[in-house]
């Protein structure tokens, strides 16, 4: 029985990956061809003498998803000329006039733009912060700095990161941390959301330090410095036996 188990375990260890593979295209295809089955429903109800054709059409696999990219580059390509420019700025302008719409599309585009813009710091960064507690260490993505209101509030050198949950990182924290506590990792987005997917188990290679390349400054006492900073005596359980509490009495508006 116990080498009947270990040949299973093997066979699924070489199929998961496939399947799920599979499984996510699969997915992806759909979404494209719901997108392409919408808008010719759309089409041949204002238009009546495209029924037989968009029957044709729907009996060809793939095409939905052969369209709906060539509309996506298409688009690409049209708004990075001055022409198209002035068109996108038009449609924001409408979009922007409708009540309900404008409050939805703006945000959406916010985010998109912070995302995909490849002159915005979104998961520029992966860092090692303390969470949701002090000694407590997870991953985390640099999305930029408070500014704002919010940046008025806060004294010191702050950075905005974004603490990914597992193993579904599209949900998570947003946090507003000093500089200081943050061990920037070297190892890349990509590498940094396998480790949070797999909890663990896959874990990025260790990148040594380059030849001639400048240590780490100290950021946080026992993980880029020394355990203890020497100017500052050695906390103990005596002298914090609640932390909480240290951390109401500094700061009473918490």
């Amino acid at each position: 029985m116990h080498r009947l188990r270990q040949y299973f375990i093997t066979g699924l260890l070489v199929w998961l990956p496939m399947g799920i593979t599979v499984w996510v295209l699969l997915w992806l295809v759909g979404i494209l061809d719901g997108i392409f089955l919408g808008v010719l429903a759309a089409l041949e109800a204002m238009i009546p003498g495209l029924e037989p054709l968009g029957t044709q059409l729907r009996r060809i696999p793939g095409l939905g998803v052969i369209l709906v990219a060539i509309v996506i580059f298409g688009t690409g390509l049209f708004v990075t000329n001055m022409f198209g420019q002035w068109w996108l700025r038009q449609w924001d302008r409408v979009m922007h006039r409708i009540p309900v719409v404008r409050s939805i599309y703006s945000s959406v585009k916010q985010v998109s733009d912070t995302l995909f813009s490849g002159s915005g710091q979104a998961f520029s960064k992966a860092l090692l912060i303390q969470y949701p507690r002090q000694g407590a260490w997870t991953i985390a993505f640099l999305t930029g700095r408070p500014g704002g209101e919010v940046a008025r509030h806060l004294d010191g050198d702050y950075i905005s990161v974004y603490v990914p949950t597992t193993p579904n990182p599209t949900s998570g924290f947003f946090l507003m941390v000093p500089r200081a506590d943050v061990v920037e990792l070297k190892m890349s987005v990509d590498e940094a959301l396998k480790y949070i997917i797999s909890m663990g188990v896959v874990v990025p290679p260790l990148r040594e330090p380059r030849p001639g390349e400048a240590p780490p400054n100290p950021q946080v006492p026992g993980v880029t410095g020394p355990l203890h900073p020497v100017s500052e005596p050695a906390p103990t359980a005596q002298a914090h036996p609640n932390a909480l509490a240290d951390a109401a009495a500094v700061r009473p508006e918490l």
